[in-house]
């Protein structure tokens, strides 16, 4: 079979997992979300849970990784390899954490939730979108 068969199908199962998860964790609720970032307010914790087993199932593949030679679908690994803290990385991350804070979505749930059909989750990920193509217009000129 054609390795790019093997390269969707394995994009299609992670897809699927990760949806499944977030769902499962309740990722896909603004609410939960919001109240997991408000720290001086009602905080909800129960997400911490949710990111530290995140943060030890990435350390665990990033272990895996670096005994590997290659993937198993590609013939190498797209890792960054600019360890730079610069502007463009903060001024992204405080984006990301305030498009989060508002919003209630990063990225993967804002996508997971239009399944679920709340015109609210339609609009995020549509201003995501406009936001992203924006900066590969704009941004990427500059560098």
């Amino acid at each position: 079979m054609n390795r790019n068969v093997y390269q969707l199908g394995a994009a299609l199962a992670s897809g699927i997992v990760f949806g499944f998860g977030l769902s499962l964790s309740g990722m896909l609720n603004p609410a939960r979300v919001q109240g997991f970032l408000d720290v001086f307010g009602a905080w909800d914790p129960s997400l911490a849970f949710v990111l530290g087993g995140a943060v030890v199932v990435a350390f665990i593949g990033v272990q895996v990784m670096k005994r590997m030679r290659h993937p198993a679908f590609d013939d190498s690994f797209h890792v960054p390899t600019s360890r730079r803290i610069d502007a463009p990385l903060i001024i992204g991350s405080a984006l990301f954490g305030l498009g989060w804070g508002i919003g209630g979505f990063c990225p993967g749930p804002a996508v997971a939730s239009l399944s679920m059909g709340i015109p609210q989750t339609v609009l995020f990920v549509v201003a995501m979108l406009v936001g992203m193509t924006l900066h590969d217009r704009v941004w990427s000129r500059r560098t």
